[in-house]
């Protein structure tokens, strides 16, 4: 059980913690130094390397989150937060596969034909997506520290 809870722990912190730095750190910074071209070239690169980890996240979320489901005794078993837990964790990568399969591959073609125009607009798409996906991951992290203790 241990070793399933850092490796849940773990995951959950390279995707939030991924989205946090890019949506409040770097987009700013990126938004004020950058014209648009080399702005949406970082972004798209940006994405293209974040993609497969938070994958790989969400893999290790599942199995783990599943793995201390089980040893907890089941969903019957476990507190209102291991359930509200889960639901924004399918929300959350319902979002990330609208945001990997659409969104991104949007921004990606737009920059490829150096649409700037285009590029910005997918990337406001994204940055709302992202966005929702943050605030979800950080509610999440918050239900799991004191969903326990609410009762």
């Amino acid at each position: 059980m241990s070793l399933a809870f850092a490796l849940h722990l773990l995951a959950a912190v390279a995707w939030v913690g991924g989205m946090f730095f890019a949506y409040q750190i770097l987009r700013p910074v990126a938004a004020s130094l950058l014209e648009a071209p080399l702005r949406l070239e970082l972004w798209k690169n940006v994405f293209a390397r974040f993609f497969p980890w938070v994958e790989g996240a969400i893999v290790l979320l599942f199995l783990s989150g599943l793995w201390l489901i089980r040893g907890l005794g089941g969903m019957a078993k476990v507190g209102w937060h291991v359930h509200l837990m889960l639901l924004l964790a399918i929300a959350m990568t319902a979002i990330f596969f609208l945001i990997r399969g659409k969104l991104y591959r949007g921004l990606r073609d737009a920059v490829g034909r150096q649409d700037w125009t285009e590029g910005a607009a997918r990337l406001g798409e994204l940055r709302k997506a992202v966005g929702l996906n943050l605030i979800l991951g950080l509610i999440v992290i918050a239900v799991a520290g004191v969903g326990r203790y609410l009762g």
